[in-house]
């Protein structure tokens, strides 16, 4: 399987993705913003970081890098797509995904272990997991509140499409203490929490991440 991790500039976490993805049993494939090529990948990450500077708005400008058009298509066709906190708002700003990423409630930047429980083990990226599973995995962002009208909120919630939600309090003020969710088909999530931060025991706060990258393969696999 080839999962491919696109590098945008202001990046930061496209290297960590790809090592995620390694670890999980996966081929990485480093795409590239300026290009219109996919390179044939099974799946794709959006990672994390400052894309373009966070210029206008979080993920507001990379919405509309080369490499986006063929990742909305490719998403709309079925492709499994994870995007990871900048990934997140950049899937929410190409209106992959509803709702929008806010500056946290309380100003600051955050930063910690956060615990989350896994709502929806349907998608593609979260299979490995157990409905209710709780795990840690790393939480930094600065826009991190998730914020949409009441109505997609209900929407979210009555279809089961909110994949996690924070636990131990809320770290960023997020509606409803989201912290992932998914399109309506399920194989595009969005989620503000790090998975590829929590893949080893050496660093971060254990494991618990790596079965974002392992559901993804199985679901290739079973495809």
């Amino acid at each position: 399987m080839r999962i491919g991790v696109v590098t945008f500039p202001g990046s930061l976490d496209d290297v960590d993705a790809r090592r995620a993805v390694r670890l999980a049993g996966a081929e990485p494939v480093a795409l590239w913003h300026g290009d219109h090529d996919l390179k044939g990948v099974d799946a794709v990450v959006l990672p994390g970081g400052f894309s373009y500077g966070d210029y206008l708005r979080a993920g507001a400008i990379a919405r509309f890098a080369p490499v986006m058009t063929e990742v909305s298509d490719a998403a709309r066709g079925g492709l499994p797509v994870l995007g990871i906190c900048n990934g997140f708002q950049i899937l929410c700003e190409s209106h992959l995904l509803p709702g929008a990423l806010i500056r946290n409630d309380h100003r600051k930047f955050a930063c910690l272990d956060q615990v989350v429980r896994i709502e929806n083990n349907a998608t593609p990226w979260t299979s490995a997991y157990a409905a209710g599973q709780e795990v840690t995995i790393v939480l930094k962002n600065g826009e991190g509140a998730y914020v949409a009208d009441q109505h997609t909120l209900d929407l979210l919630e009555g279809e089961g499409r909110v994949v996690a939600r924070y636990l131990n309090g809320n770290p960023n003020g997020s509606q409803r203490a989201i912290a992932g969710i998914s399109n309506e088909a399920g194989n595009v999530v969005g989620l503000m929490p790090h998975p590829e931060h929590a893949v080893e025991d050496l660093c971060g706060p254990g494991t618990d991440g790596l079965g974002f990258f392992t559901s993804a393969i199985a679901a290739l696999q079973n495809a």
